[in-house]
C-alpha cells in the first residue's frame, strides 16, 4: 500500500526524549540473527550518522539562531536514535566480524540500488563501485580466517558470495578521477536522489569505521589492510558524494535527509524478520515523521517552497536486502576491467592511473595482495565462498 510521509504525523518532538532504560536496547544474537537484520542495522546507522553530520554542517553555516535551535533539538533526538540503532550490534562480535558485515551491506545494498536505479549514468556509478566492495569482502574474509581462524560464511550465511572482484590494488586512482558529474536537481527523479544519499551515507560510515578500528589490531597485516581499504573508502565517498547536485539549497537537503530516513525506516519495518528490531524501526519511523514535518516547515519559511516540489508523491518500493549473486556475476563478466578517467569510465590504464599506482605501490605488492599470499601460505589456498 502506498505511503506518503507528508500525509502522516508521528510522535510530537517534545515527547521523543527517551530515558536511559529505553536507550539500553538488547543487542542481536551474533550467532543466530538473520544476517540481513545485521545489515539493516549497519545501513541505518550510516543513515543516522549522515543526518547528524549534515545537521552539524548546516548549523555551522547558519546565522539564524532560531534555525540553529531547531536543528539542535531534532539533532539530539537523532543522536538518541543513532545510539539505539548502533547499540543493537553485539559487543561480543569482533571489529573484523563487524567489518565483514559492513562489506556485506556495501555489496548487497549497492547492488540492489543499482538494479533499481532508473538513471543510466547513476546506475553505472553504483555498478562500478560495487565490484570494489565485493573484492574488499573477499580480502577481509581471508584476513578473518587467518586472524580468528573462522570462516566468513558464518557471518554472510551464503547470502552473499565471497570471491574476488575488481582487484583492490587497482582501486587506487588519481583523486581527480574519483569525481563524477552530479545529477541535475531540477530533472532527476526523487528516487535517484534517495539512492544517491543512501549509498553516500553507507560508504561514509564505512570510511569512518575503518579510520577508527584499523589501528586497534596488533597483527601487522591487519593494520595494513585496513589502512589500504580505508584509503579506498575515501575514494568511494568522493565518488558518491559528487553525484549529488551541489545546487540543492540547505533547506532542500534537510528535507531530503529527513525524507530518506523515513524511507529507510519504513522499508526496514516492512522487510524486517526480527520482531523486536522491527518494533524499533516502527518507533523510529514515527519519530522521523515529525522530524520531516519540522524540516518541511523550515523549508516553507526560509526557502519559500513546498516540499512536494522536491519529493515524490509517495515512498518508492521498500529497500530490500536480498542476494544479488547473478547480478554481480554479470558485472564481474562485463565490468571488472574498468577504471575511471575524468568523469567517465575506460578499460585501458592511462597515464594518471599508472602514475598513481607507481607513487603508492612503489613497485611492491600492497597489503590486499599480501593478505591473500599469507592465507595461501597458511592454508594452502585462498578463502572463497561461491554460490551453492
Amino acid at each position: 500500500m502506498a505511503f506518503n510521509p507528508l500525509d502522516h504525523r508521528g510522535i510530537p518532538l517534545d515527547r521523543q526524549v527517551r530515558t536511559w532504560r529505553e536507550l539500553d536496547v538488547e543487542p542481536i544474537d551474533p550467532d543466530h540473527a538473520d544476517p540481513y537484520t545485521r545489515c539493516r542495522i549497519i545501513a541505518m546507522n550510516g543513515i543516522e550518522v549522515e543526518a547528524l553530520l549534515f545537521s552539524h554542517q548546516f548549523a555551522r553555516n547558519c546565522l539564524d539562531m532560531d534555525v540553529k535551535r531547531r536543528l539542535a533539538e531534532v539533532r539530539y533526538l537523532e543522536h538518541q536514535q543513532q545510539k539505539v540503532v548502533n547499540w543493537l550490534l553485539p559487543g561480543s562480535a569482533s571489529a573484523l566480524e563487524t567489518t565483514i558485515a559492513y562489506e556485506q551491506v556495501a555489496v548487497d545494498l549497492t547492488a540492489w540500488v543499482a538494479r533499481m536505479e532508473p538513471d543510466a549514468y547513476l546506475k553505472q556509478a553504483y555498478n562500478f563501485g560495487v565490484l570494489e566492495d565485493f573484492d574488499h569482502l573477499y580480502r577481509y574474509a581471508n584476513l578473518y580466517e587467518m586472524v580468528q581462524r573462522r570462516k566468513a560464511e558464518k557471518i554472510v550465511d551464503g547470502l552473499t558470495e565471497v570471491i574476488p572482484g575488481r582487484p583492490t590494488k587497482y582501486h587506487h586512482r588519481h583523486p581527480a578521477d574519483n569525481v563524477r558529474t552530479p545529477y541535475d536537481r531540477t530533472t532527476t527523479a526523487p528516487i535517484s536522489k534517495l539512492h544517491a544519499l543512501t549509498i553516500m551515507a553507507a560508504e561514509q560510515q564505512t570510511m569512518n569505521f575503518y579510520m577508527n578500528v584499523g589501528p586497534q589490531y596488533m597483527e601487522p597485516i591487519a593494520r595494513q589492510l585496513y589502512q589500504e581499504i580505508g584509503l579506498i573508502e575515501e575514494e568511494h565517498v568522493t565518488h558518491y558524494e559528487s553525484l549529488v547536485d551541489p545546487g540543492e539549497t540547505w533547506w532542500e537537503r534537510l528535507v531530503l535527509h529527513e525524507y530518506n530516513e523515513c524511507y529507510l525506516y519504513h522499508s526496514f519495518m516492512e522487510t524486517e524478520s526480527d520482531r523486536r528490531v522491527k518494533a524499533i524501526w516502527e518507533l523510529h519511523l514515527n519519530m522521523e515523521l515529525e522530524h520531516l514535518h519540522a524540516a518541511c516547515d523550515l523549508m516553507r519559511a526560509y526557502d519559500e517552497r513546498e516540499p512536494e516540489e522536491v519529493l515524490g508523491p509517495e515512498l518508492p518500493a521498500p529497500v530490500t536486502f536480498e542476494p544479488n549473486k547473478e547480478y554481480l556475476r554479470e558485472l564481474l563478466d562485463t565490468q571488472i576491467d574498468l577504471t575511471t578517467l575524468g568523469e567517465g569510465y575506460v578499460r585501458e590504464a592511462h597515464e594518471r592511473f599508472e602514475a598513481m599506482q607507481e607513487a603508492l605501490h612503489g613497485g611492491e605488492e600492497p597489503p590486499s595482495e599480501r593478505v591473500i599470499d599469507a592465507h595461501r601460505e597458511s592454508f594452502g589456498d585462498d578463502y572463497r565462498l561461491a554460490a551453492r
